[in-house]
């Protein structure tokens, strides 16, 4: 039985297996972005951490290359969830509740970080206690919020002009209100951190002296009225990982605004080691997808 193939048939069969091994590496080259969104917390459309995180996602689901998760209610229950990860994004409650404190997961973190991995934390995900948590945040996303020294006021921050990083590409100068936490605990020199979002906030933000002092009126803080304070930055690790922290989104509205969500996109796709186009991520929301997925929480006043 002669069981040779025509030239046509051979072509054909190699089209089929070439366009099935340009499929498979091009699977195989997707970045892995994991966002962990925590649990329901604070009032209607504010914490919005699952819709918060789907309307990331939704944004990155438009751009080539990448594979994207949200994990919903905190850390993923599935133990492999993590594996091959290029990026992992924590917009959750923070402080002792903070998810990456919880169990074995700062260990689980440390050896992602070890790979290069890189890793963002959102609003009050950048609140850690600085005993447990504080060092291994100052190294991976270069800065968090410290109590007794950082603050958590809401004020409307104007932000004029963008360092020449990646992540700031294509932003313009915008003005937008959020929880700005600020005056946070960045490493000596501001070693290997750039600052992308800075502001000067108003001079009553900083609090009464001695009242409140956890988060707010400590004598540190004080001191540097009139400055201006860093509420986004990024770091290059010397492990060849990277990293950001982005204190505002505290309120979903935001997330409407073009810079802001630039912002993060472009911080997202940066440490995922992607590069940003020359003008930013693109991305654009309706009012619908702003409003989609958000938590249930009745009529509870902010």
């Amino acid at each position: 039985m002669n069981h040779k193939l025509s030239p046509s048939k051979l072509l054909e069969r190699f089209v089929v297996l070439a366009s099935l091994a340009f499929a498979l590496t091009t699977l195989a080259a997707d970045k892995k972005i994991l966002l962990i969104a925590g649990k329901p917390s604070h009032g209607p459309a504010q914490h919005e951490h699952r819709a918060g995180c789907l309307l990331i996602k939704s944004c990155l689901d438009t751009i080539p290359g990448i594979s994207s998760f949200v994990y919903s209610n905190g850390w993923p229950n599935e133990a492999a969830a993590l594996d091959g990860a290029d990026a992992v994004i924590i917009y959750a409650d923070g402080g002792d509740g903070h998810p990456a404190i919880q169990k074995d997961h700062l260990q689980t973190l440390a050896g992602l970080m070890n790979k290069g991995v890189g890793m963002g934390c959102i609003h009050y995900a950048v609140e850690i206690p600085a005993g447990k948590g504080g060092p291994e945040l100052l190294r991976w996303i270069g800065g968090y919020f410290e109590t007794n020294r950082s603050v958590n006021p809401t004020w409307e921050a104007d932000f004029k002009s963008f360092p020449d990083h990646p992540v700031a590409r294509g932003l313009k100068p915008f003005t937008i209100r959020d929880e700005w936490y600020y005056h946070m605990r960045f490493p000596e020199g501001m070693a290997n951190v750039t600052p992308i979002l800075t502001a000067i906030p108003p001079d009553s933000t900083r609090g009464k002296p001695g009242i409140d002092s956890t988060h707010g009126g400590n004598p540190e803080v004080q001191k540097h009225k009139g400055e201006p304070e860093h509420v986004m930055w990024a770091i290059q690790r010397p492990d060849g990982g990277r990293g950001f922290g982005i204190t505002g989104a505290h309120y979903h509205k935001n997330w409407g605004d073009d810079n802001f969500r630039k912002a993060v996109l472009n911080a997202v796709v940066w440490i995922a080691k992607i590069d940003v186009p020359p003008d930013g991520v693109q991305s654009s929301v309706t009012p619908e997808q702003l409003t989609a997925n958000l938590d249930d929480k009745g009529t509870k006043k902010p």
